[in-house]
């Protein structure tokens, strides 16, 4: 397959940061854009010690595709503005690859129907990293044999969204296969609101904030006697590039949505 003609929208963030190294040193694909509201003007090769011609930061990401031939952009910008995003390149036929969070299930609708009618790819992928992938799909195999079950989830404190994706999609996954979504049959008392955390259909999702975390989940299951926990911790970002460059592979073969790295797994 050709090489493809890649965008970065988000390209100063930490994670966008880690994208634009991977595309221009790690892979084949051509880096024909970068989008940020910061530093725009500015060549995001020269900030980044990164080699070849000049890659100049753009700000608004619907003039940036107008100037090029775009095959992919891939967004790691921020809830507010992901939909906005996703919008205007599945309208203008350009293939997306989404790692921002905050995607709800009407969302999802939309996106599928605009990637079909315009006759490209969404990968939308609540985490890059392919061992929190392998925790959420033995989470979902533990679901068919234990019923009772909690989500801890553990992120730098500048994640403004909470639940993380990752929980909210392996809630999703639990509850496709556990026998029942009724759990601890008292009637319980917070004492402090929101002590026990959100509840997404019988699962009790906690989310941690904190400085010096990255991205963690423990999925801790309960039974009389004994206990099992299912933890998957990333300790820097470059833990999620093998998953990047695994749909930078995969997308330009696929139609329609796709939720979830382990849909593209081999």
């Amino acid at each position: 397959m050709m090489n493809k003609r890649v965008l970065v929208n988000g390209a100063c963030g930490r994670m966008g940061q880690e994208v634009v190294k991977t595309i221009v040193n790690d892979t084949a694909d051509e880096l024909v854009g970068v989008c940020d509201k910061n530093n725009e003007g500015k060549d995001i090769k020269k900030l980044l010690s990164l080699p070849g011609p000049e890659v100049i930061i753009e700000g608004d990401l619907l003039s940036s595709i107008k100037k090029r031939e775009v095959d992919i952009i891939i967004d790691f910008t921020t809830p507010a503005v992901v939909m906005d995003n996703i919008e205007l390149g599945l309208s203008n036929g350009i293939n997306m690859i989404v790692g921002t969070t905050g995607i709800t299930e009407v969302d999802l609708q939309r996106i599928d129907k605009l990637a079909c009618d315009n006759d490209v790819a969404a990968l939308i992928i609540p985490n890059f990293a392919i061992g929190a992938v392998l925790m959420m799909r033995f989470a979902a195999e533990a679901a068919k044999y234990l019923n009772n079950v909690e989500i801890i989830e553990l992120h730098h404190d500048q994640k403004v969204d909470a639940p993380s994706g990752t929980a909210v999609k392996t809630a999703e996954l639990i509850n496709y296969n556990r026998i029942s979504n009724q759990q601890n049959n008292i009637d319980e008392i917070e004492k402090l609101p929101g002590a026990r955390g959100g509840d997404s259909n019988g699962i009790k999702i906690h989310s941690v904030r904190l400085p010096g975390l990255i991205a963690h989940q423990e999925v801790i299951y309960g039974t009389e006697g004994q206990s099992l926990t299912i933890r998957h911790d990333s300790y820097n970002r470059k833990s999620f590039m093998p998953g990047v460059k695994l749909a930078l592979d995969k997308v330009m073969g696929i139609k329609g949505l796709v939720y979830g790295l382990e849909k593209v797994l081999d």
